[in-house]
């Protein structure tokens, strides 16, 4: 018995510009310099292709939709089957509706790929109109990946050879007393490739500085306070009074006290209940109840917490809720204090009055190092500035550290917000000198 498969002309039709738009993606990924092969995985072949645009955000949300498309639509399938009762069945419009959602969505994010295409290869924005339309995409896709006339501005290899220009070599002296961090590289796996965060970040702080850790968005920043502080490792070697964070990364444990940016509080206890229970959790299990008492009530002291002890902490203040924040790391009496915008939300009074106490704290020999969004108001009770920038590979690099003074003559820039202006890039409003100003410390710092 021989069996005949019939295809109708459009499935027909549909084989051919999938064969077509398949040869073109092989073209694209070859002339951008990635393995063609990609174009043979679904998914992964869309999100290589926006890193060929310059659109690798995008690319990964974009592969995200159309597997979740792609599951949702089967899901749709199988509630139409016999074997599914009526109750399953019931839910296929709400699937429906929000499969629908979710390839609009996928629509605008193909066409900010393309988009990125368009201007890689300097074409007509005309060519969107066909970027749009399934069937028709394997045309830009031939035209661009076959014709000779057609080359990109950039390859994706082009960003390896862009970090080796800017690679800066270099290391920190370790400090007998002080923080010292020799950080090679932070970097994470997403999707199809590896992601670098940050690089080549040398710095030695000593004791009793209040330092500002400044940057634009996507710097990586909270990335840097989370390397140091050993709760994400980086290839680097950290080390405070002496001692390695990584490797003695349970007995550093206490010496680092670190508030996030986000309140990680119960809001129905009362400040002196919250500030027990840090101290039961930072304090050693020897030290006495009543010991661990006098600790939190000198703690509370020192921030004025004593007078809404027994109020819930739902019911404080912003500016009271950043000092009981900062309290409870103060509970163990660290080394080291790393705040992550403890500022946010505060007026400038409550802002300064925040960051006058941190002065006390670096004052009594601790290092304290803090991300803040509003520099300037609060830029004469800071000693140091650490600034970093997002290169052109879009790397958290080192561009500066040292005094507040030094940071004004090294950028000729007497605010704070200005040097964050320099080093943005365009696209987020600035003037995109990030580069050269990461070169210029490299070479201000080795000499």
């Amino acid at each position: 018995m021989i069996t005949v498969f019939l295809f109708d002309s459009n499935a027909i039709y549909n084989i051919i510009f999938r064969i077509l738009y398949i040869i073109g993606a092989w073209m694209l990924l070859k002339k951008s310099g990635l393995n063609p092969v990609w174009s043979l995985v679904p998914w992964a072949r869309e999100y290589q292709l926006s890193r060929c645009a310059n659109r690798e955000p995008e690319g990964r949300v974009y592969s995200f939709l159309s597997f979740l498309i792609t599951i949702l639509s089967m899901i749709m399938v199988l509630l139409q089957g016999d074997s599914f009762n009526k109750q399953m069945t019931s839910l296929a419009p709400l699937i429906l509706v929000g499969i629908i959602t979710i390839m609009i969505i996928h629509v605008i994010f193909n066409i900010r790929i393309y988009a990125g295409f368009v201007e890689v290869y300097g074409v007509s924005k005309a060519w969107l109109l066909l970027c749009i339309l399934d069937q028709l995409r394997f045309i830009p896709m031939l035209v661009w990946g076959i014709g000779k006339n057609y080359q990109p501005g950039w390859e994706v290899e082009d960003i390896e050879a862009e970090m080796k220009r800017l690679a800066t070599e270099g290391s920190a002296t370790v400090m007998d007393q002080g923080l010292t961090v020799n950080l090679t590289d932070r970097s994470v796996r997403e999707f199809f490739h590896k992601n670098m965060l940050l690089r080549d970040i040398h710095v030695a702080i000593p004791k009793g500085r209040l330092v500002l850790l400044l940057g634009g968005s996507g710097a990586g920043k909270t990335t840097f306070l989370n390397a140091v502080s050993g709760y994400e490792k980086a290839r680097a070697e950290v080390l405070l009074n002496g001692k390695n964070m990584y490797t003695d990364y349970s007995q550093m444990l206490y010496e680092v006290g670190y508030v996030p940016q986000k309140e990680t509080m119960r809001q129905k206890d009362t400040v002196l209940n919250t500030l027990l229970d840090a101290a039961k959790l930072r304090l050693s299990v020897d030290i006495p109840a009543d010991d661990r008492r006098a600790r939190v009530e000198e703690v509370m002291e020192i921030f004025g917490l004593q007078t809404v002890q027994n109020s819930k902490v739902e019911k404080l203040s912003g500016g009271q809720k950043k000092r009981l924040s900062i309290a409870m790391e103060l509970i163990s009496n660290p080394s080291m204090f790393m705040l992550d915008e403890p500022d946010s939300g505060l007026d400038g009074v409550m802002a300064r009055e925040l960051f006058t106490e941190l002065r006390r704290i670096a004052d009594t020999g601790k290092i304290v190092i803090v991300i803040t969004h509003n520099p300037d108001r609060v830029i004469d009770l800071v000693e140091d500035v650490i600034v970093l920038a997002k290169d052109s590979t879009r790397t958290g690099r080192l561009a500066f550290y040292g005094s507040v003074e030094e940071a004004r003559a090294f950028f000729k820039c007497e605010k704070m917000e200005e040097i964050l202006k320099l080093i943005n890039q365009k696209e987020e409003g600035g003037e995109g000198l990030a580069d050269d100003f990461v070169l210029k410390y490299a070479e201000v710092a080795n000499g």
